[in-house]
């Protein structure tokens, strides 16, 4: 099994994660700095002032995105940055939910 750089050992589901994730990881860094900031931006204002039909499933991609980023650094990053991208997926998770329960 191979290691992470806290030497902790990979998982099977997680090397497969991160082996099909590269590409698209790849094109992502290819491309501008502010691309990702950017499709986060955008995402989270659709979110928040499209109607809801559109902003719900914005939100819903928003948090899967981030869900997969915090994913993908899990290993090389400090717990307090953990509970961020965790807190953060749930703020708006819990956002969208809000918006349906208010419709």
């Amino acid at each position: 099994m191979s290691s992470t750089p806290s030497s902790q050992p990979v998982s099977p589901l997680r090397a497969r994660i991160t082996k099909a994730s590269y590409p698209i990881v790849a094109r992502l860094h290819a491309m501008p700095k502010l691309t990702l900031p950017g499709i986060t931006l955008v995402l989270a204002l659709i979110g928040v002032f499209a109607p809801i039909g559109v902003g719900i499933p914005a939100l819903i991609l928003l948090a899967v995105l981030l869900a997969w980023l915090g994913f993908l650094s899990w290993p090389v990053v400090s717990t307090g940055a953990r509970g961020m991208r965790i807190f953060s997926v749930l703020v708006i998770l819990l956002f969208a939910v809000s918006r349906i329960a208010n419709s």
